[in-house]
């Protein structure tokens, strides 16, 4: 009789406890990382949580997962482009000759065509649409005025015809504060390790 009253208080202290050991884990369900600090001897958790959002229609929440994994995927590519665009035009500053300038922008375009064609050849339109604005961001240079000054006017209009075709604009400028804060809140989020 006793060990049926007894039951209930051990499956009492067996739900209490088991939320007090995963409290304890490194990142969880809703929190990334608990560390302890300790003020005048007592022992205080510091939780490090992850971002919540709220969204009032389920398509928005799609919307924002969609664009999360855009600039999750995009991102590291337009860093990329900005180190290769350092360093090119580090390189084409020490080139004085302009037929030499002209053969390395060639071999460098030829380089970046073989290694990222294949790439962004199965981007989606949004991812693509991202890109542009994160190299704007990366280089302080639109996608038009990277082409047109490394590879000319006929070429940067040429692609930015196309683009248009496609409902691109190579021309579009990054606006962290305006219509690509979303992007910029997020970006933030991905340089700090809070987007898996």
């Amino acid at each position: 009789m006793r060990l049926l009253r007894l039951i209930p208080l051990l499956l009492l202290a067996a739900a209490c406890l088991a939320p007090a050991s995963e409290a304890r884990a490194q990142g969880g369900r809703g929190f990334m990382l608990q560390e302890w600090t300790v003020d005048k001897g007592d022992s205080i958790p510091l939780v490090h949580i992850l971002p919540v959002y709220v969204f009032s229609r389920p398509v928005d929440l799609r919307r924002y997962r969609r664009l999360v994994d855009a600039v999750i995927k995009v991102y590291p590519i337009a860093r990329i482009a900005r180190d290769k665009l350092r360093t090119m035009e580090a390189d084409l500053a020490s080139i004085p000759d302009k037929k030499a300038q002209k053969e390395y922008i060639r071999k460098v375009y030829d380089e970046i065509k073989a290694e990222y064609t294949p790439v962004l050849k199965r981007m989606t339109r949004t991812q693509g649409k991202v890109l542009l604005k994160l190299i704007d961001r990366e280089t302080q240079y639109t996608a038009y005025e990277v082409l047109r000054e490394f590879r000319g006017g006929f070429i940067a209009g040429f692609w930015q015809g196309v683009s248009k075709i496609f409902g691109q604009d190579l021309k579009a400028e990054y606006d962290r504060m305006g219509e690509d804060r979303i992007i910029e809140q997020i970006v933030v989020y991905y340089e700090a390790g809070l987007l898996r």
